[in-house]
């Protein structure tokens, strides 16, 4: 620092920015900026003094850059998110209103408990420092290889798969919930990649990549490895670090990764598809414009889980559908421009692999559902029935909100 005036003038500006988190982010800008004018003016043959003071004319006066510097630099709230999350929530309590195989009542009751702790883990999730999870990341990849382990030891087994972990009378999707711990971790990662040069290390990646597909599969949850395998991919790309090699590396992956879930689908069919031979195609063409009404006579299995979208399509029409896939749309579009408009690496990542978490099983779900690809177990983000997918999307979401709203008080770390 040329001068200790600037400490003063640098005080004054502080003092009018709420956010504390900037402060040093705002510090380390402006001194920098009016050292570089101090030295300019001392070029000119102005002394150090002189020059210092000129400087800090230059700069203005320090309420008002205070005050500028407070409307820059402050959390922002996405509202658009929010409110598209409360569209999406609210939607997936219509199959249980209607003539579904359940008992309703009692399902509507268990999908508000769950909607709640969901908002709890989207304010909690929204609401601190996220950069505080980038150095963490082996412990969240250790946490999901744990959650699987546990799931094989003492797992409960329901509808052929043993995925299920139940104490105190809560049961959770152990594998649901390593998706999100594998997600961070793996932001983690890519944000540190410089240090992961050399082939060893990046046999290492792939090792470390891998497992989790393999162990998705077997638990069976086909679909789960999918979403893994996407998200991982999609970050790495767009880690910006060796951009030509990651390009090679992702696409020599994805073309294996086709290939295998291609082999692993004729070879066992029954693991992962439930019953093919529901005619989703002549229960849509029924459907009209404007549906059949919420309580119709269709008997169509899971229709509150992974078929929800035939169902709503069927009671409320095409017209519902549309504006459904619009809605999903929009969400999945905003959460990827947004994910561009954080100059940290650690929150873009973030918020580029929980895209593509959500593009993953929406698309499948819905062209599964118009009978384009194979019926898998994928449910519809927030509207699909279910607690611990809904509560791993909503954290999802929760850290998105946090990258954006902490998007113009973080320093730069993208390359």
């Amino acid at each position: 620092m040329s001068s200790s005036k600037f400490e003063e003038y640098l005080s004054k500006v502080i003092s009018k920015v709420k956010s504390k988190e900037a402060h040093s982010m705002i510090k380390k800008e402006l001194s920098n900026h009016m050292e570089e004018l101090s030295r300019s003016f001392q070029e000119r043959g102005l002394s150090v003094g002189d020059a210092d003071k000129k400087a800090m004319q230059e700069m203005g006066d320090p309420s008002t850059v205070g005050k500028n510097m407070n409307h820059l630099h402050k959390p922002r709230m996405d509202w658009l998110l929010i409110v598209l999350f409360v569209l999406l929530a609210g939607i997936s309590f219509l199959p249980l209103m209607g003539s579904v195989s359940v008992p309703s009542s009692s399902y509507m009751k268990t999908q508000a408990v769950w909607l709640v702790l969901a908002v709890l883990a989207l304010i909690g999730f929204l609401f601190f420092d996220y950069r505080k999870l980038k150095n963490l990341w082996m412990y969240f990849y250790g946490g999901g290889l744990i959650l699987f382990f546990t799931t094989f030891l003492v797992g409960v087994e329901l509808n052929g798969a043993k995925r299920w972990i139940s104490f105190g009378g809560i049961t959770i999707d152990g594998p649901a919930i390593s998706l999100f711990l594998f997600l961070i971790a793996w932001a983690g990662i890519f944000s540190k990649i410089n240090v992961s040069k050399g082939w060893k290390k990046q046999g290492m990646l792939l090792f470390l990549f891998w497992t989790p597909v393999l162990l998705y599969i077997m638990v069976p949850q086909f679909m789960f490895s999918i979403i893994y395998f996407f998200s991982v991919l999609a970050m790495y790309v767009f880690s910006y670090v060796h951009k030509q090699f990651a390009i090679k590396a992702a696409v020599g992956n994805l073309l294996i990764g086709i290939l295998f879930f291609n082999m692993m689908i004729l070879t066992f069919p029954n693991s992962y598809l439930s019953d093919t031979l529901i005619p989703l195609k002549d229960i849509l063409s029924k459907a009209g414009w404007f549906g059949n009404g919420l309580n119709n006579d269709l008997k169509l299995p899971e229709a509150h889980t992974d078929l929800v979208f035939p169902f709503l399509v069927y009671s409320f029409g095409w017209a519902f559908g549309i504006v459904l896939c619009l809605l999903l749309f929009v969400f999945i579009l905003r959460i990827s421009s947004n994910a561009f408009k954080t100059e940290d690496l650690f929150g873009r990542l973030i918020a580029i692999g929980g895209a593509a978490f959500f593009i993953v099983p929406a698309c499948w779900n819905i062209l599964m559902g118009l009978g384009i690809v194979p019926i898998m177990l994928v449910p519809l983000p927030f509207i699909s029935y279910g607690g611990s997918l809904l509560l791993v999307y909503s954290a999802l979401l929760g850290l998105i909100l946090n990258v954006y709203r902490r998007k113009d008080i973080v320093e730069s770390t993208v390359v």
